[in-house]
């Protein structure tokens, strides 16, 4: 590799944004950091065959599907679909950023990550997290000083100890316009990084003022335990109730649970999922360090995600006992259990959420409530039930249908068997007739399965789509064997020579595999490494993940000359045939363009 080479610098992906790297640091990187050895500090794993094979850290299993490579220095799981290369693991694992996982990494095997001349993205994303902090520090000194009296004093009233005050960094904002700007001007800050972090609200006039103002304030940390954001609560009945940051540069509302960075670390095997910042901290005051909160949103699959990605096997929702609560734990539910979690809920009498009842039971009241709390197919029995009045005919009837919608799509037939008995008992039928009914449910739904897999597989386009939402193939024939074409290029980097002067990447029906294709022929002619963990740092971390998806199904071929050949004979091929059914449509557009002009002049000729 040449100077030119050695210095070029690397544009990577960090969620949106680039942070330029040396191009022989990143090469240096991932050759020192060997994903087994990275990948086995978190998950015990074995050898079957020439891949390494454990239980997947992002979601819950019993039968190890989570498959590493260590010869193509990828990742894959075949039940969620997360795969990559080792700083894609890095990053989720740990929900880092790019830099971050880069710098993490670099740590790790001694490797100092060179900055720019310029300001860098890590530089600037330091810049706003120090401004984050610094906030948080003002709103902590506001809190116990005169201005911050009623803040005090609303936080004690709710029962919340000195130390738990502490514990949380809960502070105070001003009832003031420019209190913060001016803290924080005066520390350094500017005003378009306060603008970028959220905390201030630009008017129209292109002027800016504090979006806090005269609430209690609760910062939002991540599981690294830096303050990223925050979120403030009014002190009355005034509305809005709750003012939370926008997603940021250092912050994304859908990726962060509140409280995280204490419960990761809490012992036992489950989280306690509840609704507002209150409930968790009464809960983690009250002994149940292992609550966590969605931020201002109902859960999201990433926050889900994130819950089974830490090692702890069920999940409790402690969601508010109203119509809303509700709803929003049939949601939580829905999200949760493809993750693996078990899931529970918790049901509260005499109290809308766990802070009230904490406040008015104790602490021993709510434990002996989460022993009881339901899984959440009792949970949902019980919902349905709630729905009708059990004492008359048809409602009853109705009942039992939609219980057994709900119970044929249970594997387990104990499981079956315990919750039609619970259901047959609460319309007041027979557990052998609610039984029959789950079964002819579970026929049916069987029978509707059946008939959908032959529908599919008379149907070959449809089933040999790929399983990324990303990607579709116009042309399955030609797509297939560009797959095929990309893994083995990246195994046997040598054919490159040979396929770029028969082969451009504008050839590709896929365009996402025609853009692999044209980074590993760009990077091959400048003479710059396409190892597959390299290449996945250019691409953003979903690409990355189905790159990788594709990679890993891809067998070993036992003649990459022939394979080769086969796959670029059906791929010109199919290039041609869409190229002749092209110019057959423009001759065929051109000559009704003329026919039309011709009736025209015709019609134009009689008038």
């Amino acid at each position: 590799m040449g100077a030119a080479s050695r210095c070029r610098r690397h544009a990577a992906w960090t969620g949106g944004k680039k942070m330029a790297l040396p191009e022989s640091f990143l090469q240096e990187l991932t050759a020192r950091c060997d994903i087994y050895d990275i990948v086995s500090r978190y998950v015990k794993l074995k050898k079957s065959g020439s891949n390494y094979f454990g239980l997947c850290p992002f979601h819950n299993e019993k039968t190890p599907s989570f498959s590493v490579s260590r010869d193509k220095q990828i990742y894959h799981c075949f039940g969620c679909g997360a795969g990559g290369g080792v700083i894609n693991f890095v990053m989720q694992m740990e929900n880092m950023t790019f830099p971050e996982a880069v710098r993490h990494l670099a740590a790790q095997v001694g490797m100092e990550v060179p900055e720019d001349t310029g300001p860098s993205y890590g530089e600037k994303r330091k810049r706003l997290i120090a401004l984050c902090t610094e906030s948080a520090r003002f709103y902590v000194e506001k809190l116990y000083s005169p201005e911050g009296k009623g803040g005090l004093s609303y936080l004690l009233g709710r029962g919340l100890s000195p130390g738990t005050l502490k514990h949380f960094g809960l502070g105070f904002a001003p009832d003031s316009w420019d209190s913060l700007i001016h803290a924080m001007t005066a520390k350094g800050f500017t005003k378009g990084e306060m603008l970028e972090c959220g905390l201030v609200v630009q008017n129209k006039s292109g002027g800016v003022y504090d979006r806090f103002r005269n609430r209690v304030m609760f910062p939002i940390i991540d599981i690294q335990g830096r303050v990223i954001a925050f979120g403030g609560r009014v002190m009355d009945d005034s509305m809005p109730k709750y003012l939370n940051s926008s997603d940021t540069p250092v912050f994304q509302k859908s990726q962060n649970l509140f409280a995280m960075n204490f419960a990761k670390k809490s012992k036992g095997d489950f989280f306690l999922l509840a609704e507002g910042y209150m409930d968790v901290i009464a809960l983690h005051q009250a002994g149940f360090q292992s609550a966590v909160a969605s931020l201002g949103t109902s859960l999201t699959k990433e926050q889900a995600r994130l819950m089974a990605s830490r090692g702890k096997e069920q999940v409790i929702i402690c969601y508010d006992s109203d119509e809303a609560g509700k709803k929003a734990a049939q949601r939580a539910i829905d999200l949760l259990t493809p993750t693996g979690l078990k899931v529970r809920v918790l049901r509260m009498s005499g109290a809308k959420d766990p802070d009230e009842y904490i406040r008015e039971n104790g602490p021993g009241a709510f434990r002996d409530l989460l022993e009881r709390s339901d899984s959440d197919i009792q949970y949902r029995l019980s919902e349905i039930a709630a729905r009708f009045d059990l004492e008359e005919t048809e409602d009853r009837v109705e009942f039992l249908q939609q219980a057994a919608l709900l119970l044929c799509a249970i594997p387990s037939a104990v499981e079956r068997e315990i919750f039609s008995r619970q259901a047959a008992e609460k319309a007041g039928v027979s557990s052998e007739s609610m039984l029959e009914e789950v079964e002819r449910q579970r026929k049916r739904r069987a029978w509707q399965q059946k008939a959908k897999q032959e529908r599919q597989a008379m149907q070959p386009a449809r089933a040999a789509q790929p399983a990324a939402r990303e990607l579709h193939y116009d042309n399955v024939r030609s797509a297939r064997r560009e797959e095929g074409l990309v893994a083995l290029l990246f195994s046997h980097g040598e054919l490159l020579d040979r396929v770029s002067s028969r082969l451009q990447p504008e050839q590709f029906s896929s365009p996402f595999l025609g853009k692999i294709y044209e980074l590993l022929l760009k990077r091959r002619q400048q003479g710059e490494e396409t190892s597959l963990g390299l290449c996945m740092s250019l691409l953003s971390p979903e690409e990355g993940e189905t790159l990788a998806r594709l990679v890993a199904k891809e067998p070993p071929v036992q003649d990459p000359q022939r394979a080769l050949e086969d796959y670029l004979s059906v791929i010109e091929m199919e290039y041609i045939k869409k190229k002749k059914q092209t110019e057959e449509q423009d001759d065929a557009a051109l000559l009704e363009l003329a026919q039309r002009r011709l009736r025209r002049q015709q019609e134009r000729g009689g008038m």
